[in-house]
């Protein structure tokens, strides 16, 4: 298999996910002697550049790129000539920018799947069609390696190497415990967000998929570290790819926290149709509602300064133990203080926890521990690296035995 061609990294994107990627990035030099941050804002990969300066004194190359141009990519990349595309921008631009990468010879990892912009649709179908391409170019792409999808995945797998022989059930629970003081706001990009929550729920049971009303599911659990919280099932697009790669699944859900507070407002919004993906015509020109609320609301990157609390991600799953001492359930998970992420990069837990597994995925294929000929996604790769760099770099994990499968 051939080795990535260069150490040097391309990041495109300049949210917060990409802050905290490209600090976690020049943290590590060894790693990563060389950083490029592009963003159709420069200003905001300046930013980056600017704190990333402060803190540990490396100089960060920035530009400004539409991702969507595949043409300009492909110059910028043949311009920085980088081992690595690390595409932390918005999922539309995934295909635009693996074919950039294919067209210049770079290999590609992102943190989010492909969804169109004109429908409220996530799926890996459109990825998973350039295998053949990546693998007859001799590129590897990484598709995913964020939290929840990556190290969920991550997490799955490493049970199942080392805790279950299979996997019969499985229980993604995603709890953000932090309170940021504003009356409504989200903790990534608010278009992707309320997109992901509007949609409706869709778990997968006995070979098949399930589909309820969105929000129409809810579970109060404890969360270590938070406390009691409502979780509400919704679909999340590991599902689609753990169905894929744990085929002896019988039942899998996803399940996310949210505050009577945010529900509320969310239900207004929808109400009102502001949460629509369907042009308008406003003062005579056309506008998407949703766009317009999420240029409105306060910018997650935005909101690291007065988030108090904890984030809780894990997974709970029930199988046939590898001992042979019957059925088991092992709960793995990690907790990320709000206030230590932001101490650290500047930015609030929920870009930490997707950022850091971003830089993890990428040390790993710059580094040539993972590497493969083709499309990936992180079940296909050997958990145990993943899982040692998770601990060293600031989302460490544990793992407990449950007395009983979940009730839930």
């Amino acid at each position: 298999m051939s080795p990535a061609k260069s150490s040097t990294v391309l990041v495109i994107g300049a949210g917060g996910v990409s802050s905290v990627c490209v600090h976690k990035m020049a943290f590590n030099p060894e790693i990563f002697p060389e950083i490029h941050l592009a963003s159709r804002t420069k200003a905001k990969c300046d930013a980056i550049a600017a704190s990333v300066k402060a803190r540990c004194g490396r100089d960060i190359a920035t530009y400004e790129i539409d991702a969507e141009e595949v043409p300009a990519m492909v110059n910028l990349i043949r311009k920085v000539q980088p081992g690595l595309v690390v595409n932390l921008a918005l999922p539309y631009q995934d295909l635009p920018i693996m074919e950039a990468c294919l067209a210049a010879g770079v290999d590609y990892l992102d943190t989010a799947n492909y969804e169109p912009k004109d429908e409220a649709k996530f799926e890996y179908k459109w990825q998973w069609a350039y295998h053949d391409r990546f693998r007859e170019a001799g590129l590897m792409a990484l598709l995913g390696s964020g939290f929840d999808p990556g190290v969920t995945s991550v997490f799955t797998m490493w049970l199942k190497k080392h805790k279950l022989k299979t996997i019969r059930q499985l229980d993604i629970l995603d709890c953000n415990g932090g309170d940021h003081g504003q009356h409504f706001a989200t903790n990534f990009n608010p278009e992707i967000n309320i997109r992901e929550v509007t949609a409706p729920a869709r778990h997968w049971e006995k070979g098949q998929w399930v589909e309820t009303p969105a929000m129409s599911t809810k579970v109060a659990f404890d969360f270590e570290g938070v406390g009691q919280k409502n979780m509400y099932l919704m679909y999340h697009e590991e599902l689609e790819s753990l169905t894929r790669f744990v085929p002896e699944l019988e039942r899998a859900r996803f399940w996310m926290t949210f505050g009577d507070q945010y529900i509320n407002y969310l239900t207004v919004l929808q109400n009102v149709g502001m949460t629509s993906i369907e042009p308008v015509k406003f003062q005579g020109r056309e506008i998407i509602p949703l766009q317009f609320l999420a240029a409105v609301l306060p910018k997650p990157e935005t909101l690291g300064e007065t988030t108090k609390g904890n984030t809780n991600i894990g997974v709970i799953a029930t199988g046939e133990a590898i001992d042979g001492s019957g059925e088991k359930t092992f709960y793995i998970k990690n907790i990320c203080s709000h206030e230590a992420a932001y101490e650290e990069t500047g930015n609030q837990a929920v870009s930490y926890t997707t950022g850091v597994p971003a830089m993890i995925g990428a040390a790993l294929m710059v580094q040539n521990i993972w590497r493969g000929e083709g499309v990936f996604n992180m079940e296909q790769m050997d958990p145990d690296p993943f899982m040692e760099m998770l601990n060293r770099h600031g989302l460490p994990w544990t793992v407990e035995e449950l007395p009983e499968p979940v009730a839930f």
